[in-house]
């Protein structure tokens, strides 16, 4: 594998309305691993829940978002689906210019333009549970608590991210897919009634799939959770957290850490704020913060060498809800950071 130590990329959101505005932020700031940007002020169709939704059954897009609609026959958009799913058809599961502006133009940057200076290409899709729980079904519940239509969710996005991972293979670059799971964040709360075993199993039906495809394949979850779920996942290869608000609750979770880094897996640091970002911040404060916790970790029993070599790095969250110039200026505070990392750790 490629020297990861210190890499950079980003979550998948971004606040501009320009696409290529957008692009030329992400391939300036992030070159060795840029990333198709969602655009959600754009249009309601690309925001992380509409976006994966096309050619899913039932689920209709208004002018208020994403709903469930049975108004057509519910049986036979079910029997299309699953006719699709079986013979593999990723084209059927496309993400149309639509629904993905970003997707298609950062596509068209990468065919135009050297790609020299990339070592990986990272897409995105939304994991399962948080795309769940954002969609009530027609007796009012979530989509989550209805077996039929969480199964359909979970081989969807299955089939949007195998579609995205075809899509993109000509350029001959490892590819990272990152399944995005905020609602994870709220794990073991009143606000998130799944057990543990759901949330295992589900991620593992999805992952395992795509891990097929030849992937590196990641979880990002922004708040703080249970991390011994995607540790022992053996098909999930990068847990990225947010190492600016969080890193004292990962660092409990050192001996799953320590399995998991053993057994060749990655921690992307979510280290530049994003909704808590000011001017305060500062490259060399954000260097201690990582140099602390790996040092914490290290105490820990787990390689410092380890800690060091699977290291990349992102904001702590998607910037879609920002400012364009607030998001200018944590890209750039990411770059610098990863630079200095690359150099000193």
């Amino acid at each position: 594998m490629k020297n990861l130590k210190g890499l950079a990329t980003g979550i998948g959101s971004l606040p501009h309305k320009d696409i290529e505005a957008a692009l030329d932020l992400i391939f300036k700031y992030l070159p060795h691993i840029p990333f198709w940007p969602q655009l959600p002020k754009r249009d309601i169709r690309e925001g992380m829940i509409v976006q994966f939704s096309e050619n899913l059954p039932c689920l209709k897009v208004s002018r208020d978002g994403l709903f469930f609609s049975t108004l057509q026959d519910k049986e036979k958009e079910l029997e299309i689906f699953y006719e699709r799913i079986i013979a593999g058809d990723v084209d059927y599961f496309k993400i149309s210019q639509d629904f993905a502006s970003g997707l298609h133009k950062f596509y068209q940057r990468l065919e135009n333009s050297s790609s020299s200076d990339i070592e990986f290409i990272k897409c995105q899709i939304t994991g399962p549970f948080t795309f769940a729980a954002s969609v009530k079904d027609e007796l009012g519940g979530a989509l989550l608590h209805n077996p039929v239509f969480m199964q359909v969710t979970l081989k969807g996005l299955m089939m949007k991210a195998l579609w995205q991972i075809e899509l993109f293979k000509e350029f001959n670059k490892k590819i990272i897919m990152f399944v995005d799971e905020p609602y994870l964040g709220c794990f073991g709360s009143a606000y998130t009634p799944i057990n543990r075993e759901e949330v295992v199993e589900g991620l593992r039906e999805l992952t395992e799939a795509i891990k097929s495809a030849d992937v590196l394949l990641g979880v990002h979850c922004c708040g703080n959770t249970d991390w011994s779920i995607f540790t022992e996942i053996d098909t999930i290869d990068i847990i990225n957290f947010d190492a600016f608000g969080f890193l004292d609750r990962l660092v409990l979770y050192a001996d799953n850490l320590k399995r998991f880094l053993k057994r060749g897996g990655i921690l992307c640091w979510g280290i530049v704020p994003t909704q808590e970002f000011t001017d305060k911040e500062t490259a060399d404060l954000l260097i201690k913060k990582i140099n602390d916790g790996i040092g914490i970790l290290a105490k820990k029993g787990i390689d410092r060498g380890l800690l060091s070599d699977r290291l990349l790095l992102s904001p702590s969250c998607g910037l879609g809800t920002l400012d364009i110039e607030k998001s200018a200026k944590i890209f750039k505070l990411l770059l610098d950071v990863s630079l200095s990392i690359r150099k000193t750790l």
